[in-house]
């Protein structure tokens, strides 16, 4: 997390200087609605591309707005911690969203987000029915998802970490629990979809990228929470999955894993791409221990249907053991329960 400590006058200077241009204040204002692409920026404020990169370069160097690729594709998004990042939120604050400008900006980014969320709604129709058909085999995913917050508790926490987020589900669901998170997946459909979701869902606080979750461009010891929803039946050996998840953490921190109990459908394979046929308690228990983790609880899910091939859900919650040995009142940033 960047440093809290009061700017220097040349320094708020140098922050209010990148900020004091009209067009510069509108990018900072679009950005404050989600992560957006040069081209996205390009179609809002119907200026040209160079133009629009020069002024985001210059926000850049000011430390006000973080780049990242994805892809072919490069997005932007506001630097949200830091005395830097404050100073602008306040000016964002001050500033009248009935301003003509802004107003009008604010109503092209809807037409642009309406056609990033068509996209996406056309991916999805394309593969609903295969996500049905797996979805009816096991316990409801209300069910499994009322678990994972009952495991996480109602403490709030400083950062989240999804890997392989999906449609961003986990960073919902979790939304009024964190203060900032991240998804990171390889797909870029899908990656679609999660970003229309969190806009959808209003929620500002968390941004989605692509990434390969087996190899993280993330600093380590960065997150309170690490989620792996339904997505190690995708590798053949989870266990460098679990060994990133369990270096993101900070002391104190917790994984949670959702994914299938041992099964024998092995039409999974060849019909949705699985494979591994789900785990056993002890199997993710043991990989979890190999991180260095401390396994707390493991929950298992039956499945509602009365079917002989249907699937059981698992749950496994385990936490960064070193905050635990240094002291006996873990810091509340850990959102302990």
């Amino acid at each position: 997390m960047l440093s809290l400590s009061p700017l220097t006058l040349e320094e708020s200077v140098e922050v209010l200087k990148a900020a004091g241009e009209p067009t510069r204040l509108r990018l900072i204002a679009l950005l404050s609605h989600g992560d957006l692409t040069v081209s996205e920026m390009t179609e809002v404020l119907s200026q040209s591309q160079p133009r629009i990169s020069r002024h985001l370069k210059l926000l850049g160097e000011a430390g006000l707005v973080e780049r990242y690729q994805e892809g072919a594709w490069a997005y932007f998004r506001l630097t949200r911690d830091g005395a830097r990042a404050k100073l602008m939120q306040q000016t964002l604050t001050a500033t009248s969203t009935s301003d003509p400008s802004l107003a009008r900006d604010a109503e092209r980014l809807a037409t642009v987000k309406q056609a990033r969320a068509s996209r996406a709604e056309a991916y999805f129709s394309a593969n609903a029915e295969s996500w049905n058909d797996l979805r009816s085999l096991h316990v409801s995913d209300d069910k499994v998802e009322a678990e994972i917050l009952d495991l996480i508790g109602r403490t709030p926490f400083d950062g989240l970490l999804d890997l392989g987020t999906g449609t961003g589900r986990m960073l919902e669901l979790l939304a009024d629990r964190y203060r900032r998170a991240i998804g990171i997946d390889s797909s870029r459909s899908m990656l679609s979809i999660a970003r229309t979701q969190l806009d959808e869902a209003g929620i500002t606080h968390a941004s989605v990228r692509q990434g390969d979750i087996l190899n993280l461009s993330l600093e380590r010891e960065s997150f309170d929470v690490v989620t792996i929803h339904q997505v190690l039946h995708f590798l053949h050996d989870p266990l460098p999955a679990i060994t990133e998840a369990a270096r993101m953490l900070r002391p104190g921190g917790r994984v949670v894993i959702v994914d299938f109990a041992t099964h024998d459908y092995e039409e999974l394979r060849t019909e949705h791409a699985h494979a591994r046929l789900g785990f056993s308690q002890r199997q993710v228990a043991d990989w979890m221990e190999q991180c260095g983790l401390t396994v707390e609880k493991i929950v298992d899910l039956p499945p509602d249907t009365g079917a002989a091939r249907a699937l059981t859900v698992t749950l496994w919650l385990a936490r960064d053991p070193r905050l635990l040995i240094a002291s006996d009142t873990p810091s509340s940033s850990t959102g302990t329960t």
